[in-house]
């Protein structure tokens, strides 16, 4: 005769009522995991830059938000991170670029953006240019 032997009770595993294997902790994991997958989902939803546009077509680089700019794929950031480096080096009349500190100053900006969503892009460019600035004593022409 063998005498059939309960689980052991650390066991992941239990018998029910058929005899039958049954995992509980392991659905529940499962399907709180699954809660998490959907429920974050709309929250990592990427869009086109192109979405940002207005009906002609436009979008105003001046009004676009630290949450657009995180919500965009990465080569729509990474073309709007040139766009603007572009237009800020226009205006202090600089042809050159270093791209070592362009891609540190980019990445600073998204920082920036990831902890401060409501602020306006430019708006975190000129927090992250100026506190570059001041680290390095840099000091702008008047």
């Amino acid at each position: 005769m063998n005498p059939i032997q309960p689980p052991k009770r650390n066991s992941a595993r239990r018998l029910n009522a058929n005899n039958e294997k049954e995992y509980p902790m392991i659905a529940k994991k499962y399907m709180l995991c699954c809660a998490a997958v959907i429920v974050a989902a709309p929250a990592f939803a990427q869009v086109e830059l192109k979405t940002y546009a207005g009906p002609d077509g436009y979008i105003d680089v001046q009004e676009l938000t630290c949450a657009q700019l995180a919500g965009t794929f990465q080569e729509d950031a990474d073309y709007l991170a040139a766009w603007y480096s572009g237009w800020y080096n226009g205006l202090a009349k600089k042809h050159v670029m270093q791209v070592s500190r362009a891609r540190s100053l980019q990445h600073e900006v998204i920082v920036y953006c990831q902890a401060n969503p409501g602020k306006k892009i430019i708006q975190a460019i000129d927090v992250v240019f100026k506190d570059y600035r001041a680290d390095r004593g840099i000091k702008l022409k008047k």
